[in-house]
């Protein structure tokens, strides 16, 4: 490590880490990203994929079955997965969901040779909850009983041998992520005690946004980092580069095996914007978070994205910005990405324009996802959403005669809500089941500490210090078990919304849903 941490004029080296779980199917955009920043300011980095090595390890080993499913499933690991792999599974919906479901049995299976509950998107364990500091730092402690040490140590110990990074970063964005992060930083800081444990990403930066968050991960974490991961760790380094100013570094996924993910060629996930551009909804996270939003030059991003299709031939580009903005989207139309892409979009005039919406198919627009949320617009306005619902309406039709499919996004039990206004909304899908590729049903969470939430009566919804999410008392009686009840009992049992439903892919949802309408 040269002459120490302190000796920041020497050229630092780093690895980086996207640790189990989350969804197998395309490569880290964040770490790319990483990378990129720290290669065009001339710091050595690599990257390390802990999820896909993870989940390849533990479907390659012995599993233990006792029953008809898995051992079929067990049997037809390699061939199920080169079915996702090849394009084959995607032939039909159910050869699609047989071997989805196939490869997540036999990964929960080994899984529970261990006592976790391990899926293609999430990993559940019965003793540890991700949101408590004491049991994230138990992991850390108990790493040797984690179901994928056997794999991390291994390539952490031949990459640590080959040259032993100054940093090492763990991205971690999802919940499902937290306890193997830990517990790989908790094998790190045993083993390799000098290098210095940096940890950042999504979920990090959401934590630390608690009110009178204290580090609760001193003595293992030396550092832990909100936002965008560049900047810290260009400073940790010494250096006040390209990426500091307003030059833009772009993404970088020379380091991981594009053909081992599981998605019919590659996957190129990229934004180009951070934060929202909105900035306006209700129960924001991001607005409780003062996440800035941060367009990047269009052309600068088109030009990447060109040089990384060229390089990487992906089958398809997954725009991974919280919402595409119009002007973004015009870009694209006038400066096609060479691939073929799909991302979220908000509802706008500009999607009620055939014209604007045949543009983009034309650039190569495949699938939108979007957040249409309630069919009430009461409800929406009180959400302060800025969406109109005839213009979704309008927006839905053109879309649909444009022969883009449609992902779409719908919420219950937001404290704006009463069952007349879910009513409204099932009435809305209803009248557009024709025009709606695949629904996304979910039950609001409120915001621990959003501005709004000191309005209402809330209670824990996770019991943990680091949990971001409260229940709360309905203010009109629309509880969360009344929601449940009416999702499963009047909505989902309507047969025009369960043939959409029926559509989507299992586990991977909108990751996959592309494939199916290309």
């Amino acid at each position: 490590m040269g002459n120490g941490r302190e000796d920041m004029s020497d050229k630092k080296t780093i690895l980086l880490i996207h640790p189990p779980i989350s969804k197998p199917c395309e490569p880290p955009p964040g770490l790319a990203k990483l990378i990129g920043a720290l290669r065009t300011n001339g710091i050595e980095c690599r990257a390390f994929d802990a999820n896909l090595e993870g989940i390849y390890h533990l479907l390659g080993r012995p599993i233990t079955v006792n029953d008809t499913w898995s051992r079929r499933a067990v049997r037809n690991i390699g061939a199920n997965m080169e079915s996702i792999r090849s394009g084959q599974a995607f032939s039909s919906p159910d050869r699609y969901k047989r071997a989805v479901m196939d490869i997540n049995r036999a990964l929960n299976m080994a899984g529970r040779e261990y006592g976790f509950d391990i899926s293609l998107s999430n990993y559940g364990s019965s003793r540890l909850v991700p949101v408590q500091s004491r049991d994230l730092i138990t992991s850390a402690l108990k790493f040797r009983e984690n179901p994928f040490f056997p794999h991390f140590e291994k390539r952490l110990t031949e990459l640590f041998a080959e040259q032993q990074p100054d940093i090492t970063g763990l991205s971690i964005n999802f919940i499902s992520q937290a306890l193997c992060a830990f517990a790989i930083a908790g094998f790190i800081k045993q083993y390799f005690p000098k290098t210095r444990i940096v940890l950042g990403g999504g979920l990090i930066t959401s934590w630390m946004n608690i009110p009178g968050f204290d580090n609760p991960f001193k003595g293992l974490a030396d550092d832990l980092v909100a936002g965008p991961g560049e900047f810290a760790l260009l400073s940790m380094c010494g250096e006040q580069g390209p990426c500091c100013s307003s030059s833009y570094s772009g993404y970088d996924y020379g380091d991981f095996d594009l053909s081992r993910y599981l998605s019919p060629g590659p996957v190129l996930p990229y934004s180009a914007s951070r934060g929202c551009y909105w900035q306006k909804c209700a129960f924001c996270p991001e607005k409780a978070e003062n996440s800035a939003y941060i367009p990047s030059d269009p052309q600068d991003v088109t030009d990447d994205i060109r040089r990384l299709t060229g390089e990487i031939d992906p089958s398809l580009i997954h725009f991974v910005d919280n919402a595409l903005s119009p002007k973004f989207l015009r870009h694209l139309i006038k400066n096609p990405p060479g691939a073929p892409w799909y991302g979220f979009t908000r509802i706008t005039p500009h999607l009620a324009d055939p014209g604007f919406v045949r543009g983009l198919k034309d650039a190569g627009c495949v699938m939108l996802k979007l957040g249409i949320e309630s069919g009430d617009q009461a409800v929406l306005d009180g959400l302060q959403k800025g969406i109109d619902i005839k213009t979704a309406s309008r927006a839905l039709k053109a879309i649909k005669e444009a022969s883009i499919a449609t992902y779409v996004y719908l919420l219950f039990g937001t404290p704006r809500e009463i069952r007349a206004s879910a009513v409204k909304t099932l009435d809305f899908t209803l009248a557009h089941a024709d025009l709606i590729d695949f629904l996304n049903l979910a039950i609001f969470n409120l915001p621990a500490y959003s501005e709004e939430a000191k309005g209402l009566d809330t209670v824990e919804f996770y019991q943990g210090d680091l949990s971001i999410y409260r229940e709360f008392v309905h203010p009109m009686g629309w509880n969360r078990n009344l929601v449940r009840q009416f999702i499963a009992k009047e909505f989902r049992k309507k047969p025009l919304i369960r043939l959409i439903l029926n559509n989507d892919p299992s586990f991977f949802t909108s990751n996959h849903a592309p494939f199916f309408r290309m």
